[in-house]
């Protein structure tokens, strides 16, 4: 596939996390550059956090490996190991499997953005340690970690 219109990529807004969960991730934008060039494989977004914004909530996945680029900005790293400042030119990689939560925080004044890249898989479960939450397929989405799902 040729050149990728990212002016005409779908981008999402916001998050699908449920209440109160969702709030911290209301602000940011992910462009779907992975979709917008056929792939299937794995995922690719342009992620872009405004001021105040979080990437998601702190999570890990079982089966899917994760790896960040930032591109401008300068943002906060948060795992279990702690925190650290990525700025442009950074990465950081999240293998499948191992339990450290991870997520990104904008926690200065100017915008960030980000080059996301994923696996995709169906059997994923993302684990959210800092709250009551999983996201488990098979039980329809999120769920508490009794597996009572989330009102919708």
């Amino acid at each position: 596939m040729p050149k990728i219109d990212i002016a005409n990529a779908n981008v999402r807004r916001g998050t699908a996390y449920p209440p109160p969960h969702d709030t911290p991730c209301l602000n940011r934008a992910r462009w779907q550059l992975g979709d917008a060039g056929g792939l299937n494989d794995f995922g690719v977004n342009l992620l872009e956090l405004p001021p105040g914004a979080w990437s998601s909530q702190r999570h890990w996945h079982s089966h899917e490996d994760e790896f960040v680029y930032v591109l401008s900005g300068e943002v906060v790293l948060v795992t279990d190991d702690g925190e650290e400042v990525l700025r442009a030119g950074d990465c950081a990689a999240f293998p499948k499997g191992i339990s450290n939560g991870h997520h990104l925080v904008n926690r200065s004044n100017a915008p960030v953005r980000c080059l996301e890249v994923g696996t995709r898989t169906d059997n994923d479960i993302c684990d959210y340690p800092d709250i009551d939450m999983r996201y488990e397929p098979a039980n329809g989405g999120y769920v508490h970690r009794d597996g009572k799902p989330y009102q919708k």
